[in-house]
């Protein structure tokens, strides 16, 4: 995939460009299916396929605060965006001056005559432009005069019927620990990633059980809790057990991620990780004494290790 960062990177049109626009957060289900959509049409028409994202995030732009934290940061999604299959990202540094472009001018400068636009791909409520005036009538409207075609796909509801997968949503589980459901709907299991920094030493010598602390960027924190997880870090993917939350045992007040990797003892301070959440496993809970603490932290450990096998992560 041919990764685009910056509008005046594109020199000339893309031969019969078929395009889907949009943030992408998650890159769950949904999304997927709007990148299968626009990679069959380029195909019927021997063009490209392309998906345009915004970074950063168009609402941390528009609403300087209380903005909701991200489910993939902009690496990632980048990365699942290029295993969908399609041929050019074209990622636009999103700023006040490129919100202020109106609908119209959206489309005619950029999509058509810069990108070559011959098809577009949306979802039936799609919106763009200078406080969101375009819409999927705006579309179908130039489509005749500029010469390309509207592909509205249908959205994909959620099993028990309860509307439409959504980012929102998404968010709203994984924000709960119920990280199951959200995998469902994200296509994969949730994942995080971040720098392994220093603790405060008590994993290995106070539990018996080593962990690695990471540093989160502004993403999306599962709850507070105990989970099997499987890590990604130097190249190689390992099992093991998470706890998020505030360590009430030792009454520190203080929020952390620490994992616990099996049968796994290198030093890795520094380095990059990833933390994938396959189930929820209890709460935190404060106990009277850390040696029932690490008790619990080796049914903890027993009980991932069972899921973990089970399916084969």
């Amino acid at each position: 995939m041919e990764l685009i960062d910056q509008i005046d990177k594109i020199k000339k049109p893309f031969p019969n460009a078929v395009i889907t626009i949009g943030n992408f957060d998650g890159v769950h289900i949904g999304h997927q299916k709007l990148f299968r959509k626009v990679i069959e049409k380029a195909g019927s028409l021997g063009g490209t396929s392309i998906a345009m994202t915004f970074e950063p995030h168009p609402i941390r732009v528009l609403k300087q605060n209380g903005h909701p934290p991200l489910i993939t940061l902009y690496e990632q999604k980048i990365e699942l965006i290029s295993n969908t299959g399609v041929d050019v990202l074209v990622c636009v540094p999103f700023d006040h001056k490129f919100a202020s472009m109106t609908a119209r001018k959206f489309i005619e400068e950029l999509l058509v005559k810069r990108i070559g636009m011959k098809a577009v791909v949306v979802g039936q409520d799609y919106t763009f432009g200078k406080n969101r005036e375009g819409n999927v009538d705006l579309l179908k409207e130039l489509a005749g005069p500029l010469g390309f075609d509207v592909v509205i796909i249908d959205w994909i509801e959620r099993d028990n019927g309860a509307g439409r997968i959504s980012s929102t949503r998404i968010r709203e589980l994984v924000a709960d620990g119920r990280l199951t459901e959200a995998s469902r709907l994200l296509g994969r299991f949730y994942q995080i990633r971040g720098i392994v920094t220093k603790g405060r030493d008590r994993g290995a010598k106070l539990l018996g059980f080593p962990t690695a602390n990471i540093r989160l960027q502004d993403e999306l924190c599962p709850k507070t809790g105990v989970y099997a997880v499987t890590i990604e870090c130097l190249g190689k993917k390992f099992k093991g057990v998470a706890n998020i939350g505030y360590s009430p045992t030792f009454d520190d007040h203080v929020f952390t991620v620490e994992v616990h990797i099996f049968d796994f003892r290198d030093s890795i301070y520094g380095e990059k990780i990833r933390v994938n959440f396959i189930e929820r496993l209890r709460d935190e809970e404060k106990f009277c004494s850390v040696t029932l603490l690490s008790e619990q932290i080796q049914r903890d450990a027993e009980k991932a290790r069972s899921i973990l096998s089970d399916r084969n992560t």
